[in-house]
C-alpha cells in the first residue's frame, strides 16, 4: 500500500529543523540495516555498536526483530506477506528515529531484497546503510543460539529462512561483515569506522 487508507490526515511539520537537531547532537541521523540469517550475529554486533557509541556520548538506538514482534508487530507471523509488512513497519519507525538525529540500528533477517530496497527508498539519500552480516548457513546452524534451526529441521517451524524459506542476499551492501572467526568488537569497529569516514559521527 503506497497511500494511507485514510484521506483525512495531514502531515504536521516540526518547529525544530532536522539540521538544528543534528547540530545539537553533534552527529547525523542514519539507518544501519543489519540483514543476514538467523544466528549470523546481527543483533550482537548491532548492540555492540550501540554500546560503543553511547559510551562516546553519541545518540544511538537499536531496533531488534524479536523485540518489535512482541509489541508493534505482534499481530504478524512469518508468511511472505507478514514478513514484508513487518519490514515495512520497521522501516517507517527507523526513518523517524534517524530524522531525530539518532544512529539507528535495525537487526532483522529481512530476507527479501524488495523490502530492504523499499526501506532504502523512504530514507533520505545516503542515510540508509545496508550491513550484510555474511555468515555461512552452516556456521549459523552450528551456533543455533535459540534452537531454531533444530526445530526447523524437525519441521516444527515452517517458513524458516535458510531451511524452508529463501534468503535473498544483498548485492550492493555498503558494509559486509564476515563474523565467522571475527570478534564482535572488530565487527562493530568496522561499522563505527564507516560511520566516521562518512561523517555521520565525529572521530575520537
Amino acid at each position: 500500500m503506497s497511500e494511507p487508507k485514510s484521506q483525512n490526515i495531514f502531515w504536521h511539520g516540526a518547529n525544530v529543523t532536522h539540521e538544528e537537531r543534528e547540530e545539537l547532537l553533534g552527529q547525523k541521523g542514519c539507518v544501519l540495516w543489519f540483514t543476514g540469517l538467523s544466528g549470523s550475529g546481527k543483533s550482537t554486533v548491532a548492540r555492540k555498536v550501540e554500546e560503543l557509541l553511547l559510551k562516546r556520548g553519541l545518540t544511538c538506538y537499536a531496533l531488534d526483530g524479536d523485540n518489535l514482534r512482541m509489541g508493534l508487530n505482534k499481530n504478524l507471523g512469518f508468511s511472505p506477506e507478514d514478513r514484508t509488512e513487518n519490514i515495512r513497519r520497521v522501516g517507517e519507525v527507523a526513518k523517524l528515529f534517524a530524522d531525530s538525529g539518532a544512529v539507528t540500528t535495525c537487526s532483522f533477517i529481512s530476507p527479501y531484497r524488495a523490502g530492504r530496497d523499499a526501506n532504502r527508498g523512504i530514507v533520505p539519500d545516503g542515510r540508509y546503510i545496508e550491513v550484510f552480516v555474511d555468515t555461512p548457513l552452516a556456521v549459523c546452524e552450528a551456533r543455533d543460539p535459540k534452537g531454531l534451526y533444530a526445530k526447523a529441521r524437525a519441521g516444527v517451524i515452517p517458513n524458516f529462512t535458510g531451511i524452508s524459506a529463501p534468503y535473498e542476499a544483498p548485492e550492493n551492501a555498503e558494509i559486509v561483515l564476515k563474523t565467522d572467526g571475527v570478534s564482535v568488537e572488530d565487527s562493530a569497529g568496522e561499522v563505527i569506522n564507516y560511520l566516521t569516514a562518512k561523517g555521520f559521527i565525529p572521530g575520537e
